[in-house]
């Protein structure tokens, strides 16, 4: 673990990310080999080391004071088998146990089927999560994994935030009221910008829906 830390530092000190706006996930400008960009977040960009395939590199491109209330929801959810774990932290990146699986975004994009009992563990992780004092938030299509067969949280670094979030409750709403009576069946390959799409436009559906509560 120690070299790992070493390899983690120098990344940490050579990588660049940037955003495009607010609205956007953060991006890396540059990613120094041989490290392997797996996927970027609202906050946050994770990097896997091919000789460690066992761990990932978070690091934060903004909102970093967000990074210890990260450690902090880790540190009390402790080891459930529906979130990866912390193993260490340091100014602008964590340390994390590598989840290895598809999240249910892609599944939607391969035409992969999203088995209901998925949609159950997630449903278990959550009040899992609850019952430790925490309030689940910015669960989503590309922060849900199937690992195992099983469905898992990869992203919990909004647990800690004190707001209602709906994205799990309306993407489970969805699963059920939609995807199980017809992609599930007839599964077909959706192309990533029909899902930008789909994912812009809830976005504004939301605003639109809280602005109106409001009013």
């Amino acid at each position: 673990m120690e070299h790992f830390i070493q390899l983690a530092r120098q990344l940490n000190r050579e990588i660049m990310i940037e955003s495009q706006s607010p609205f956007d996930p953060v991006c890396p400008v540059n990613t120094p080999h041989p490290w392997q960009m797996l996927g970027c977040g609202n906050y946050a960009a994770v990097f896997l080391h091919p000789e460690y395939p066992d761990y990932v590199v978070k690091i934060y491109g903004r909102d970093e004071h967000g990074l210890l209330d990260e450690k902090k929801v880790y540190e009390r959810l402790g080891d459930h088998p529906g979130f990866s774990v912390c193993y260490y932290t340091e100014s602008r990146f964590l340390i994390l146990k590598r989840i290895q699986g598809i999240t249910l975004y892609d599944c939607v994009h391969k035409g992969i089927k999203i088995p209901e009992h998925v949609i159950f563990d997630i449903d278990q992780a959550l009040s899992y999560a609850t019952e430790k004092g925490l309030q689940p938030s910015d669960v989503h299509g590309k922060n849900v994994m199937i690992s195992g067969n099983r469905g898992i949280i990869v992203d919990v670094s909004d647990f800690y935030k004190k707001e209602d979030c709906r994205k799990w409750k309306d993407l489970r709403k969805a699963y059920f009221k939609f995807y199980k009576k017809t992609l599930y069946h007839f599964p077909v390959k959706i192309p990533y910008f029909v899902l930008n799409v789909v994912r812009v436009g809830y976005r504004y559906y939301r605003m639109l829906k809280i602005s109106k509560d409001y009013k």
